[in-house]
């Protein structure tokens, strides 16, 4: 049968077109429910439209099921395909009919099953007189059984020489950075990397495939406009009404920020933000482009996020999983993002992506909302009807559903007028009552597909046309679970919060960003998921003010102690800069003062920066660029936020003549001379500090009597931990300092914090018991984990 349905199609290419070979195209997981729903009408599409143009087709649909089983599956989906409107009633029950017979099931299970299957495609194209061009293999089947299928077509069904190979991976592509990273490296020792399209289906749908199209083509009027000096925000949603029964055993491993932020928000991010190549066309230049907006995105942290699940989740899951009753997931169902880029472009910008199941409606869309700086002082009711400046200004990339039930683009009328192709965009009728966005449609141009189209049907066709452009690299993919997998880890353990699901949630879900926090702005209601023992509250406690080491101890929860410890320094550099005409400040690195720095650029607007010069107390040699860097973690953290003349920043110079922290180099000697030039007496107005669980601060360790006394001023020291070497203010320098603070934080500091309280001056064995500022004052700032344990 399928012979004759060759030559009856060859018949019909040879008409039309000389031949150019033969396709051989193999759906694993053939009997599956992304077969079922998509993947047999997005093949038959592509049949539809290449059917005349030169190639001969055969499709095979593999799996486990036994071959009888298949085939009665197989008949049922293959009846139920369906023509575009645009093909005549007749001609598609041809075309279906021939695709029917070009279709066939069989079972693969061993590499001699797929020995087979080669041997009867080589058969069916040397009797049939023609030439092989390729065969793609469509793997719609779970990620564990990729590799012995890899094994088995690299091993087996190869095409010959001559002939392409794609191979076509379903997500998810791994759970994190390592377990993507070992998916690849196995893949990749089966594959090319020209040979693997990895298929985000996102990337197919209309409205996300003409983001990149339409910035190119209105790339006059936007030229202006795509940066941090017009945008105000960017919004990446995807919100679904249905709940994840039936898939709980998915979505306990993967949740909601694996299955759709990590994926399809984050490949839409890099579209919106990535610098717009000089031709768009090309694969090359539009993947290098979207790595450089990877590489740009700034690590996000609990803070960036907020994350809920619906009441109904867990117990379905106890039904599904058979787990306990007393089992409560912790999987969030619900995400809301906030992402920013550390480049000239968006620097500043908010980007959102949001994300959840049980939501009050089923709609996809990516928003760029425009700065107005127009005021208009005429009454509302004078305005000119969808073209005043004082309306909003904004783009938006509608992908489906919604109000609007369909992909569009949607720009401002009082913005510009789009350029959009019309071969397959046109424009909008008017829809009166309708309302996106809070505006009419009116106050739009808008645009939609002249034909539309599955996205699955238009990635197929890339597929065999050998368009890599919409899918993702191996490089792409490990830069993303780069940026997400810190997070997922930190989230590991939070408690989502809980909402009803549908228009029940209200408010509950809404939540505000200030600088780069994110929080929901209702306040937690009853916790309903049962957590660990109830446990004081911050503002059970007022800030508690002792003794330490004979010196003054502020010790409070985190929260209160930062903002202590913020206002404390604020109060010291405004008394500075009024006394002085400056303030000279020296940080300490390492993560507990991370919280301080976003303190203090996020919520001290009366900081008179303009008048501090930001030294460092220790460095480690890498150099400054490195992550491990205290000026690094300086620079992501506060620098960027404030307005801090460049002139005033410096740091430590253990990277000189494309060595590090070389002795000859004399960097510590010429950061002792510019901290002698610049500040008076070598006193700075305030030094940070820390201390470390073996009790050292700075870079000065214990048993290591380097800059513990003596004349200099900076040395170079050796730390018992990676990076080994550091610079390091010496200890007679920090006692010059007319205030220090001792910053300790975390339960991990109780042990040496008992310590330290009883011993004396002691700094060979405990370097921060020679903290003792000779004219100065010394400040503890303890939480009270480490204080009280």
């Amino acid at each position: 049968m399928l012979t004759v349905a060759m030559c009856m199609a060859l018949l019909g290419c040879l008409q039309a077109q000389e031949p150019q070979g033969h396709v051989s195209i193999i759906l694993l997981g053939a009997t599956g429910d992304l077969a079922k729903k998509y993947l047999w009408q997005g093949l038959f599409q592509l049949y539809l439209d290449e059917v005349g143009k030169g190639h001969s087709f055969s499709f095979h649909g593999a799996a486990l099921t036994t071959t009888k089983q298949g085939q009665e599956f197989l008949a049922k989906v293959l009846e139920s395909l369906s023509c575009p409107k645009d093909v005549a009633p007749g001609h598609c029950a041809e075309l279906k009919d021939q695709f029917q017979r070009l279709s066939q099931y069989r079972q693969l299970k061993t590499s001699e099953d797929y020995q087979a299957l080669s041997e009867d495609i080589e058969a069916l194209v040397q009797k049939e007189g023609l030439r092989e061009a390729g065969r793609v293999f469509y793997f719609s089947v779970p990620p564990f059984a990729y590799a012995d299928i890899a094994r088995s077509i690299n091993s087996s069904c190869r095409p010959g020489p001559g002939a392409w190979l794609r191979v076509v991976l379903e997500k998810p592509f791994g759970h994190d950075h390592l377990s993507a990273q070992q998916l690849a490296t196995e893949l990749g020792s089966f594959f090319q990397e020209e040979e693997m399209y990895r298929v985000d289906h996102y990337l197919g749908k209309q409205a996300v495939a003409q983001i990149l199209h339409f910035r190119d083509q209105n790339r006059k009027a936007l030229d202006g406009l795509w940066n941090r000096h017009h945008v105000e925000r960017v919004e990446i949603v995807m919100k679904e009404i249905v709940d994840a029964e039936g898939r709980t055993s998915f979505y306990e491993e993967y949740g909601v920020i694996r299955d759709v932020l990590q994926n399809h928000l984050t490949e839409i991010l890099t579209l919106v933000a990535m610098e717009l190549p000089h031709n768009v066309s090309s694969t090359e230049a539009v993947l290098q482009h979207k790595l450089q907006a990877f590489q740009a995105l700034r690590g996000l942290r609990t803070g960036n996020a907020v994350v809920g699940q619906y009441q109904a989740y867990s117990e379905q899951v106890r039904r599904e999983l058979h787990k306990p009753p007393s089992f409560h997931s912790l999987t969030p169902t619900f995400a809301g993002i906030l992402v920013h880029m550390d480049n000239l472009r968006w620097e500043g910008v908010p980007f959102i992506l949001m994300s959840g199941k049980a939501l009050d409606e089923r709609v996809g869309y990516v928003r760029i909302l425009f700065k107005n700086r127009a005021y208009c002082a005429q009454n509302e009711k004078h305005w000119v009807a969808d073209q005043s400046p004082c309306l909003p200004q904004q783009v938006v990339f509608y992908i489906g559903h919604g109000e609007l039930g369909s992909p569009a683009v949607l720009v401002s009328r009082n913005l510009f007028r789009p350029s959009l192709p019309s071969q397959s965009w046109k424009e909008l009728e008017g829809r009166p009552g309708l309302r996106l966005f809070g505006r009419p449609l009116s106050d739009y141009y808008a645009y939609g597909p002249v034909k539309e189209q599955d996205a699955y049907s238009i990635l197929i066709s890339h597929i065999f046309h050998g368009r890599k452009d919409s899918f993702i690299t191996t490089e792409n993919l490990l830069a993303s679970w780069v940026f997400w997998t810190p997070l997922l880890d930190s989230l590991a353990h939070e408690v989502p919060r809980l909402y009803p699901g549908g228009a029940a949630n209200g408010h509950l879900l809404d939540f505000e960003f200030s600088g780069s926090q994110l929080a929901f702005s209702q306040r937690q209601p009853e916790q309903l998921v049962p957590g660990p023992g109830s446990s004081p509250m911050p503002s059970d406690f007022q800030v508690l003010t002792a003794r330490y080491r004979e010196s003054p101890l502020v010790s409070a929860w985190p929260e209160e102690l930062i903002a202590k410890l913020a206002s404390d320094i604020e109060a010291t550099a405004v008394r500075a800069v009024r006394r002085f005409g400056q303030f000279h400040l020296a940080l300490s690195g390492g993560s507990s003062p991370i919280v301080l720095f976003q303190q203090l650029a996020m919520g001290h607007y009366g900081f008179p920066w303009a008048h501090t010069h930001l030294w460092l107390v220790d460095e480690r040699c890498v150099p400054l660029w490195d992550p491990e860097s205290n000026f690094q973690g300086l620079q992501t953290h506060l620098l960027q936020h404030v307005r801090i003349p460049y002139y005033n920043v410096h740091p430590m110079p253990v990277h000189l003549h494309q060595r590090l922290c070389a002795k000859e180099d004399q960097g510590a000697r010429a950061y002792a001379d510019e901290i002698s030039a610049l500040v008076t007496n070598g006193s700075f107005d305030l030094v940070l500090l820390g201390m470390g669980t073996d009790g050292h601060t700075a870079s000065l360790f214990p048993q290591s009597p380097t800059g513990l006394d003596g004349e200099q001023l900076v040395v170079l020291t050796e730390s018992p931990s990676r990076p080994h070497h550091r610079m390091s203010l010496s200890l007679p320098l920090i006692n010059r300092a007319r205030k220090v603070a001792v910053l300790v934080m975390g339960r991990l500091k109780r042990e040496i914090t008992m310590l330290v309280s009883r011993v004396g001056h002691e700094p060979k064995k405990w370097p921060i018991s020679g903290v003792l500022p000779a004219s100065g004052q010394l400040v503890w700032y303890m939480d009270y984990e480490a204080f009280l344990g």
